[in-house]
């Protein structure tokens, strides 16, 4: 029985008995005007952060949504792409399908706008997705990813860039963690299918994304998630455990590396009315611009003394140099 066979078990629990502190997300549910979420898709909602974003939703995209939970977020995909088969749900536990679908029913009732018509439930395995090749605008995960071990981790993210069509977004939300996580811990099956031994540090989880293809990964959010104490876990020191909302972008990659925004803006504060560095990025006076890590660097490494570098907030939104 490998460690995916217990996660399945694990949600097939979940999906029959609702589990409402199997996740911590401290992202607000999106209130959309008119939307009307039934009480068992919030009860079974299983992500750690939001894969929700109006940007990335505007003229009516095609998503794919791996790993569907109670269905909250299939139907806010929906809200914005109000067609026939515009999301695609996958998920490989066949109890958490039927209720996902039970649950959209329900939303069905509650909201004169929506129909189940909208959501196609596949059955099917995030490494071996049962979906065409450059067909999905979107695809999203919440809180599934970091259940992978690195060899499936990076299985899985590349079938996400297989499906996406060119220019396409890949948001999810992960458990991450910096503090070295001990082995027992990490190969414990059930702590890593409750979403807290999996987890990577941010440099590994980004790297792995990139090395898949993805020419631009935005950080949109980071925010505590668990800890794992001595008093409730084998362990001898405390390891804190973060959430981290991230989209990356199916765009060719840059000559020199992939541009990786974490929040950090470049202000040009000398006496001309604005510094050129020649290569696209031209700051205006005392005018933040945030830039990616790459462009950081680059500008930092010039040594001037009329330019500063704020350091990563992690929380960036667009509008940035690249």
């Amino acid at each position: 029985m490998s460690y995916l066979d217990t996660t399945v078990d694990f949600y097939r629990d979940a999906a029959i008995s609702p589990n409402v502190g199997l996740c911590c997300t401290t992202s607000p549910v999106w209130a959309l005007p008119g939307l009307d979420m039934p009480k068992k898709m919030l009860e079974m909602n299983y992500g750690c952060g939001t894969t929700i974003n109006p940007r990335d939703l505007s003229n009516s995209p095609t998503v794919l949504y791996v790993g569907v939970g109670g269905g909250m977020e299939l139907l806010q995909f929906a809200y914005f792409s109000r067609r026939a088969g515009a999301i695609i749900g996958v998920d490989r536990v066949p109890e958490m399908l039927a209720a996902c679908q039970e649950n959209l029913h329900t939303a069905a009732e509650k909201n004169d706008w929506f129909r189940p018509e909208f959501i196609s439930l596949r059955a099917g395995d995030a490494l071996e997705l049962p979906v065409e090749d450059n067909s999905v605008d979107v695809a999203a995960q919440n809180c599934l990813f970091n259940i992978f071990k690195q060899d499936d981790l990076r299985k899985a993210l590349a079938e996400m860039y297989r499906v996406l069509k060119p220019n396409g977004r890949l948001v999810m939300s992960d458990p991450i963690c910096d503090d070295p996580i001990p082995d027992h811990l990490r190969n414990d099956e059930v702590l890593r299918a409750e979403c807290l031994s999996g987890s990577i540090p941010l440099k590994a989880y980004l790297k792995l994304i990139t090395e898949v293809g993805f020419g631009t990964v935005e950080v949109r959010a980071k925010r505590p998630y668990r800890l794992l104490s001595p008093n409730h876990y084998n362990t001898d020191q405390l390891i804190f455990i973060e959430s981290v909302e991230v989209c990356a972008i199916k765009d060719p990659m840059p000559a020199d590396g992939p541009c990786i925004f974490t929040g950090k803006s470049a202000i040009y504060y000398g006496k001309e009315a604005y510094f050129d560095d020649q290569k696209g990025h031209v700051l205006n006076a005392n005018m933040p611009l945030a830039v990616c890590d790459k462009t950081a660097a680059a500008l930092a490494s010039l040594g001037r003394d009329d330019i500063f570098i704020s350091e990563s907030t992690y929380f960036y939104d667009g509008g940035g140099c690249c």
